[in-house]
């Protein structure tokens, strides 16, 4: 087996997308109940895919809550990024558009790899974001689009599937060892 590849994600969105709540999905396997605003926690996990094992370090940056903001967590070592909105809210689904446009802006790479997620699927009767718009905004950035409910653990493995295979698509693109700051 090949070894061991360190790879740090980043998840992005507006603060009520439930970002947090992806990515404990993912660690530890539980639902996180409560909203908590986080400042930024980085989780960490032991994952294989494809018979290749991986150590993640997943950023989970503040919620992005105005259109001007972006996390200094977004830096030349991530890997890949997760944006994250929630089906319920056409905001967040605005801000998440933002979001790609100054990590374009910042990283100047032509493609990065990225998942596109629309969160809260569960909550299908409140919906206010189409499956469509979603799958059309992330046809036009050429990214993965997956639609999950991190309550029910429904495509939440799916998310990180995805960003690694995007990520080994660019391997030899990798990110610089070194950071930036953006406001």
């Amino acid at each position: 087996m090949a070894p061991t590849r360190r790879r740090k994600l980043a998840i992005l969105g507006y603060r009520t997308a439930r970002k947090t709540a992806i990515t404990v999905q993912f660690v530890k396997n539980e639902f996180v109940t409560s909203y908590r605003p986080t400042i930024e926690d980085t989780y960490y996990k032991k994952y294989t895919l494809n018979e290749q094992n991986y150590e993640l370090d997943i950023v989970d940056t503040a919620g992005q809550e105005d259109y001007s903001l972006f996390p200094v967590s977004c830096s030349l070592d991530v890997y890949g990024y997760v944006l994250v909105y929630s089906v319920t809210s056409v905001k967040s689904f605005e801000v998440v558009k933002v979001i790609h446009d100054k990590l374009m802006d910042v990283l100047g790479r032509i493609k990065i790899p990225t998942v596109l997620v629309g969160n809260k699927t569960d909550l299908d009767r409140e919906r206010k974001v189409s499956t469509e718009e979603g799958r059309k905004l992330a046809q036009s950035w050429k990214v993965i689009f997956l639609e999950t409910s991190a309550k029910e653990d429904s495509n939440v493995k799916a998310i990180f599937d995805g960003i690694i295979m995007e990520i080994e698509k660019q391997d030899g693109n990798l990110p610089e060892e070194k950071s930036c700051i953006v406001s």
